[in-house]
């Protein structure tokens, strides 16, 4: 019998699937009860004990597609007191070596399709298993009758780790936010509240697991209520629809352009026939998610909300479109200008809903009340950074309205939020400065058309030097550390690059001239290939604007 009593933690939950033979997860190979979720849970909770040296943090780097190991090793690590460091598969070389060694994972769990990932990597220390195999099955094995509470590397509780997410900033590398058993047990129990989850949902989860999405507002909320989780081993816009109806799927989440992909895949007369009641997600927007539910009849839910918990935002029933909400209960959010530390006044937004006025309004979102932020690891200076004034900065652009409503604007200059995968500007500002033919670098974010950011780079050659587009091209192939988010959608050639006073590039000034400039811009298109982007195809760009009500992030 499933309790209704408030969960502590996140081992609590895992524990409370014990006994319960009702489908838990269902994956491409079969179902599962919760029972034996629990139980494989607790087998590896067991092993993880034999297995960590004793002394080292209880940390596993888990660099896993959305397979059942992800969730059974979420759960070991809840019951053994441990945190996982989720890893992405997209980071490449030095910069994927950095994260598992920097987030001290003396395990980490993998699958054979990402050993190509880890091939001449420096990993000192770190016990590698490779899932599927004989000799992985063969360490489980004398674990196969563990049950959940036996083993434990430290007794978990509410202010036991157990997630080391990776969020990018201003510091270069990306930053591992904590997030504790008691902080997400309790953001999956209110999730759960607000959305009704019950034993006859179905939450499908289709975002990666190494990101705090798919875990905290999908996975988690489900555990709170009972209900089982589909896997999707990685996103498909085709194969969406019909995992929905195999699964019997009610609830699914999204971020980045989850949304506009599956918007672009064909219409059919069948696209209502399903069982899928919710989406909930950020960057959509108020358009798409429109055509969203006209097309499939699915309510789309904008929520925001950082991996760190320093701040988040409700809606309303009376939020207006285009708008997030207003400040969760007990936050104190405001609109500051980081130059001056005073707040932004009210946006005035016209009858269309575009901003008016200029970018007066804009600035990052903080949240001057209490905060849920629990620090990153072994990242001081980024730590006092984020809550410099004793306030929380957020890092991300919003202006709110007269009404106080929020609405999100972008990131800031040195953070980019490309399809779902958060990127800091120095990162790829370090590779692009490889290239012979540039005498300076900057890279910052430009307003996607769709949802998100886009990476774009100002260069200014070397003397005596052209751009060659397909050289830049060639170069780019060649760097091994160069992520598959990284690669600039725009090139803006400038003759000298502009600076501060004290002879910083000066980032706001290209971000604030978005397209509208006397340079050269090249344009690479999805297939590849960097293209003049002329007045054709700049007008054919902000038409795109347009029809995703995104005109008005654009500079005037």
């Amino acid at each position: 019998m499933r309790t209704t009593t408030a969960p502590e933690t996140v081992a609590e939950l895992i524990a409370r699937q014990w006994g319960d033979h009702r489908p838990g997860l269902k994956h491409e190979e079969g179902v599962l009860t919760h029972h034996r979720t629990a139980q494989e849970a607790a087998a590896r909770a067991a092993l993880l004990v034999d297995l960590m040296p004793p002394g080292a943090e209880p940390h596993l780097g888990v660099l896993l597609d959305n397979t059942p190991e992800f969730p059974f090793w979420l759960g070991a690590a809840a019951l053994a007191g441990a945190a996982v460091a989720g890893i992405n598969p997209t980071r490449r070389g030095p910069e994927l070596a950095r994260d598992i060694l920097h987030t001290d994972c003396r395990i980490l769990v993998t699958e054979r399709t990402h050993l190509s990932l880890l091939r001449g990597l420096a990993l000192p220390g770190v016990r590698i298993l490779v899932t599927g195999t004989e000799e992985y099955e063969a360490l489980l094995a004398p674990y196969a009758a563990a049950e959940p509470g036996e083993a434990a590397l430290r007794t978990p509780g509410p202010g036991s780790r157990l997630l080391l997410y990776f969020t990018s900033g201003s510091t270069g590398a990306p930053k591992a936010a904590i997030c504790s058993q008691g902080r997400l047990a309790a953001a999956g129990a209110a999730l759960a509240r607000q959305f009704t989850v019950t034993p006859d949902d179905v939450h499908y989860i289709c975002m990666p697991l190494f990101h705090g999405n798919a875990v905290i507002a999908d996975w988690l909320p489900a555990l709170v209520g009972g209900a089982p989780v589909a896997l999707r081993r990685r996103f498909s816009a085709s194969a969406f629809l019909d995992d929905v109806r195999a699964y019997g799927a009610t609830y699914f989440t999204y971020v980045g352009r989850a949304i506009q992909y599956l918007l672009a895949t064909e219409a059919r007369p069948d696209d209502r026939d399903h069982t899928l009641r919710l989406g909930f997600g950020t960057e959509a927007g108020a358009v798409d998610a429109a055509r969203f539910a006209e097309r499939f009849g699915v309510r789309l839910v904008e929520g925001y909300g950082a991996t760190e918990g320093g701040a988040s935002v409700q809606r309303t029933p009376d939020t207006p479109p285009g708008a997030l909400g207003r400040a969760g209960a007990g936050d104190d959010l405001a609109v500051i200008d980081p130059a001056t530390g005073a707040e932004c006044p009210p946006a005035v937004l016209g009858p269309d809903g575009r901003l008016q006025g200029g970018s007066a309004a804009i600035g990052e979102l903080v949240n001057r009340g209490r905060s849920l932020f629990e620090g990153y690891w072994r990242n001081p200076d980024a730590e006092a950074d984020r809550t410099r004034d004793g306030w929380y900065w957020t890092g991300d652009l919003f202006f709110r309205d007269e009404a106080g409503f929020l609405y999100f604007a972008g990131r800031t200059d040195d953070r980019l939020r490309v399809d779902s995968e958060n990127l800091a500007a120095a990162v790829i500002e370090n590779i692009l400065a490889r290239w012979t033919d540039a005498a300076a670098v900057a890279v910052y974010a430009v307003p996607d058309e769709v949802a998100g950011d886009q990476v774009m780079a100002a260069l200014a050659l070397r003397e005596g030097a052209a751009f060659d587009p397909s050289a830049f091209e060639d170069f780019l192939a060649r760097q091994p550390d160069l992520g598959t988010k990284m690669a600039p959608r725009y090139v803006r050639v400038v003759e000298t690059m502009p600076t501060t006073a004290t002879n910083k590039i000066h980032r706001v000034s290209l971000r604030r001239e978005g397209f509208h400039r006397a340079d050269q811009v090249w344009h690479r298109s999805p297939a590849g290939g960097y293209r003049r982007l002329d007045a054709a195809a700049r007008a054919a760009l902000l038409a795109a604007y347009e029809t995703h009500g995104r005109a008005a992030l654009l500079p005037d």
